[in-house]
């Protein structure tokens, strides 16, 4: 069997598999997101925490809350990494830098996990399980928990509560990603993973050399890492590391993993709306896209310039000889398509459409399917986006969901589609004016120019994962990216908290026969074509200048 089919198998396996879980696993987060009733272990929580379990926020309450977490959370992992010489299982690596904590605490807070530090020489066990690992969880509950409130908006009515950030973040946690990161850890263990305290262990190599060989508890991690689309390696190589990603076998669990939840989550909107069809509409367009970029990007990828490269697989260069082609693009399309930054391949290495498609997936917002819960929040306010130029297109005010969509809504989705772009693209060209940023390039011309706004891309759209080929843990890159990563992170979810508070306060209207019917394939149209305009629009000259000249000119 040749490799392109076996990664076409595979491809149809995972899509078996996540259609398996689309209901089951969506119902149950739609439950767990409305039920009244509290574990006795939540309880204990929130009266440990001085919650009031049954008391719903205002929305700027809910965005206090929110921003109050994820600033404590930065102060405490800045601090742990800081003090990690001092702790147990340090493994003797020594503290690491200001501006790299600084950058490192920011990352994982805002499940970004963007690493500019190799994890088995700067993170001892410790710093790696209490610090990185409990962010993993939080950080993803965080964005589920923002999207519940942004569904909330839609299906109450006449009042200024969308929910208790508390009590999702509890749940979510607790009921979600604690069991399934139990269950797949054994998973994936049991393909290969390691998981022990083990330092580093000297081995002689065939060459008669010594080296070192670094254990760890990473199948634990690696779980939640891919689970919540965080993507943070425990080793530098990331998911291309054996002890990682040892097998075919464990490469589709991850991918899978990967896509599980925000798949899933387009069903828990349409319970909690009440009408299915509509995240039947919202996954569909995920899946179209998913599915292009998957197929693009394989098809780019196995193409050579020339009969020479042909014959040397040029397009290897970078890749797993384990996985292939067909397997490494499925890996990049998920990865760079959520929000998770996990690699199984050196992107620097793809072809330059190939590795122009990695960037694009990004620039889309990371929507199809996007991350836990900021994807499912970003689709929907493309959605609403789609609703009011459709609106405009025969002259009526748009409503969604029974709610009306006026200028203070759009206010607020206009908003959130300008910040991150903006960010990109300002954190870009302020690198390319720096005389001694365009020095930490390691490729000139347009390969080069690839580097950073992928960098820039990546830390804005909160995913992590690294073009290479530019060094980027310095005073001002750890500073830059950083600020791209909270802000990246925090304005969207003003906005879209925001926009679910104003839905909220509407009194619903009736469907009538000018009603736009969301839940049809020409909506799934609409918003397919409203997204990629967008997109264009916005990013298409930063493209040219990059992968789309590095590809003309090969």
């Amino acid at each position: 069997m040749g490799s392109t089919l076996a990664g076409w198998l595979q491809a149809l396996a995972l899509v078996g598999a996540l259609a398996l879980c689309y209901r089951p696993l969506g119902d149950y987060i739609a439950k767990l997101l409305t039920t009244s009733k509290h574990l006795r272990v939540e309880r204990g929580i929130y009266k440990l925490i001085g919650v009031d379990g049954d008391a719903d926020q205002r929305w700027p309450v809910y965005l206090r809350s929110v921003v109050a977490f994820s600033a404590v959370s930065v102060l405490f992992l800045y601090g742990l990494i800081r003090l990690q010489n001092f702790l147990l299982l340090n493994l003797g690596v020594p503290q690491m830098p200001g501006h790299q904590a600084w950058n490192t605490a920011i990352s994982f807070v805002a499940n970004t996990n963007w690493q500019s530090y190799a994890g088995e020489s700067a993170m001892g066990h410790l710093a790696q399980m209490a610090g990185l690992a409990v962010q993993n969880f939080v950080s993803a509950a965080v964005g589920i928990a923002v999207v519940a409130a942004l569904i909330r908006g839609f299906t109450r009515n006449r009042t200024d509560r969308v929910g208790n950030f508390w009590v999702d973040l509890t749940r979510i946690n607790l009921r979600l990603l604690l069991p399934i990161s139990i269950v797949f850890a054994l998973v994936l263990a049991a393909s290969g993973v390691i998981q022990n305290f083990h330092g580093f262990t000297d081995v002689t190599t065939l060459s008669g050399e010594v080296q070192k060989i670094p254990g760890g508890p990473v199948a634990s991690q690696e779980v939640i890492k891919l689970l919540g689309t965080n993507g943070g390696g425990f080793f530098n190589a990331n998911s291309a590391h054996p002890f990682e990603n040892p097998t075919g076998f464990s490469n589709l669990v991850e991918i899978f993993l990967i896509l599980l939840i925000p798949f899933a989550l387009p069903r828990t909107f349409g319970r909690m709306v009440g009408d299915n069809r509509q995240g039947y509409a919202i996954v569909a367009v995920m899946g179209l896209f998913w599915v292009a970029s998957t197929a693009l990007l394989t098809f780019a990828e196995s193409q050579h310039g020339g009969a020479a490269l042909q014959a040397a697989g040029a397009a290897m260069e970078g890749k797993e000889q384990r996985f292939g082609i067909a397997a490494s693009s499925l890996f990049a399309a998920s990865t760079t398509l959520t929000s998770t930054g996990a690699v199984n391949s050196f992107h620097d290495s793809f072809t330059p459409f190939g590795g122009g498609l990695t960037v694009f997936n990004m620039m889309l917002g990371e929507i199809a399917p996007g991350g836990v819960g900021s994807g499912l929040y970003g689709m929907l306010v493309l959605a609403v986006i789609a609703v009011f130029v459709a609106g405009l297109m025969v002259g009526r005010t748009p409503e969604y969901l029974g709610k009306k969509l006026g200028g203070r809504e759009m206010k607020f989705a206009s908003l959130y589609i300008l910040t991150t772009p903006t960010i990109v693209l300002v954190g870009t060209g302020v690198a390319m004016a720096l005389p001694g940023e365009r020095a930490g390039m390691l490729n000139s011309g347009a390969h080069g120019f690839s580097e950073v706004l992928y960098a820039f891309t990546s830390a804005a759209n909160n995913n992590g994962s690294a073009f290479g080929g530019i060094t980027v843990n310095t005073d001002w890159y750890d500073t830059a990216l950083g600020l791209a990563m909270i802000f990246g992170r925090l304005l969207p979810i003003v906005f879209v908290l925001a926009l679910a508070g104003s839905l909220a306060q509407q009194q619903p209207v009736p469907a009538t026969p000018g009603t736009l019917p969301t839940h049809k394939p020409l909506f799934v149209g609409l918003l397919s074509g409203v997204i990629l305009i967008v997109v264009g629009l916005t990013y298409f000259p930063a493209l040219a200048l990059g992968p789309i000249a590095e590809g003309l000119s090969s």
